[in-house]
C-alpha cells in the first residue's frame, strides 16, 4: 500500500506543477488565453475512455471493436495536438508572449501525463 501512496503523492505534485506552470502562464503576462490548454488536456484521455468502453470487449466479439478504440485514440491525439498548438497559434498571432507559449505547452504536457499516468498505474486488472 505504501508504494501506492506514494505513487499518488509523486503524481499530485506533478499535477500541482503543470497547473501552477498554465496558471502563470496566464497571470504573469495578465492574458488569460492560456489556460483553454487545461480544458482541452483534461477533456483529451475522455475519447480513449469512452471508446474502450464502447468497443465491447468480451468473449462474445473476439476482437470485433477495434475500429472504435482506433477512432477513440485518433480523437485524443488530435486534442493533444491541439493542447500545443492552441498556445503556438496564439503566440504566433501575438496575442500572447512566447515565454507563455512554452510555460502552457510544458505545463499541458505534465497535466496531460500525470492524467494518463494515473490511468495507468490504477488500472483494474480484469481475471478470466
Amino acid at each position: 500500500m505504501a508504494a501506492g501512496l506514494k505513487t499518488i503523492i509523486a503524481l499530485s505534485f506533478v499535477l500541482a506543477i503543470g497547473f501552477l506552470l498554465v496558471i502563470l502562464s496566464s497571470a504573469l503576462w495578465k492574458n488569460y488565453l492560456p489556460l483553454l490548454v487545461v480544458a482541452t488536456y483534461i477533456i483529451a484521455p475522455l475519447p480513449n475512455w469512452a471508446c474502450a468502453r464502447a468497443s465491447g470487449n468480451d468473449d462474445f466479439m473476439d476482437g470485433a471493436g477495434g475500429g472504435v478504440v482506433d477512432f477513440g485514440r485518433f480523437l485524443t491525439g488530435v486534442l493533444v495536438v491541439g493542447g500545443v498548438a492552441i498556445p503556438a497559434l496564439l503566440a504566433h498571432c501575438a496575442l500572447i508572449q512566447y515565454p507563455a507559449m512554452a510555460m502552457s505547452i510544458v505545463g499541458g504536457l505534465l497535466i496531460y501525463g500525470t492524467i494518463i499516468s494515473f490511468g495507468k498505474f490504477f488500472q483494474e486488472e480484469q481475471e478470466f
